[in-house]
């Protein structure tokens, strides 16, 4: 059997790296949490790792998400400077073949209908993304369906607690803010267009208005200022577009 080597490296920051890993025809998402020169990046990269590592256990494949890869050989290749990161600050996933949101082309007429299944599936199983505003998080596979990545920021609950509770609505608050912006008069599938000016904007929880007002600046001037990355929130379609064009629903 071939061994496992790195294909590319895929983002590169104060956190780490993330790498696409290849064995013959496989293919595996490494992150490896190493940090930078920058004070206490590597113990911020370690935390989140370890959010996202406890996320996918969860989970375990029972959603449109990744599986954690726990074979030994794809977190041991060597990156393409010919170091071989320390197993501790490694988390390897499953490949997802897909593209992002803001980059796909079409969507079938209920997309946003099966992402909102798999987000209240993962729900279910006590997990909450997060971090779905952003539409490189959402990917659309080649059938069209969805897919959930990049858990960094999910949190782990008791299913009915408060913090849950309040998580789930955020979540589902994003779906609802994508699907408004995408389904809008104009940019919609014909016959299902939304029109945003007639139906109640979604609302946010007093959980997610103290975020904004106080986690939020706080986050952004450790990430940004601190330790100078960037979380990608930019990636977002262009109000201009172009828009996707809008396929048969998928049964």
């Amino acid at each position: 059997m071939a061994d496992c080597e790195t294909e590319r490296t895929l983002k590169r920051d104060a956190l780490g790296r993330v790498e696409l890993l290849k064995r013959g025809d496989e293919f595996r998402i490494r992150r490896v949490a190493c940090g930078s020169r920058v004070p206490l990046s590597r113990a911020v990269a370690r935390v989140l790792a370890a959010r996202e590592r406890k996320a996918l256990e969860t989970l375990d494949g029972r959603v449109a998400a990744p599986k954690l890869e726990l074979e030994l050989a794809w977190s041991r290749a060597p990156s393409l400077g010919g170091t071989v990161p320390r197993p501790d600050g490694v988390l390897v996933r499953e490949f997802v073949e897909g593209v992002a949101l803001c980059g796909a082309e079409a969507l079938p007429r209920n997309f946003f209908d099966l992402l909102a299944a798999e987000v209240r599936r993962m729900h279910a199983l006590g997990v909450c993304h997060n971090d779905l505003h952003k539409e490189q998080n959402v990917l659309v596979r080649p059938d069209g369906r969805p897919s959930l990545v990049d858990f960094q920021l999910a949190s782990v609950h008791r299913p009915g607690s408060f913090t849950w509770r309040a998580r789930v609505a955020e979540d589902l608050r994003h779906v609802e803010k994508h699907r408004r912006r995408y389904m809008r008069v104009g940019r919609g599938p014909e016959g299902a267009e939304i029109d945003v000016l007639a139906v109640a904007k979604p609302r946010r929880g007093p959980l997610a208005f103290a975020w904004r007002r106080v986690g939020k600046p706080l986050y952004n001037f450790v990430t940004r200022k601190l330790l100078r990355t960037r979380d990608g929130a930019e990636e977002r379609r262009p109000s201009s577009g172009p828009w996707p064009r809008w396929t048969e629903p998928i049964a």
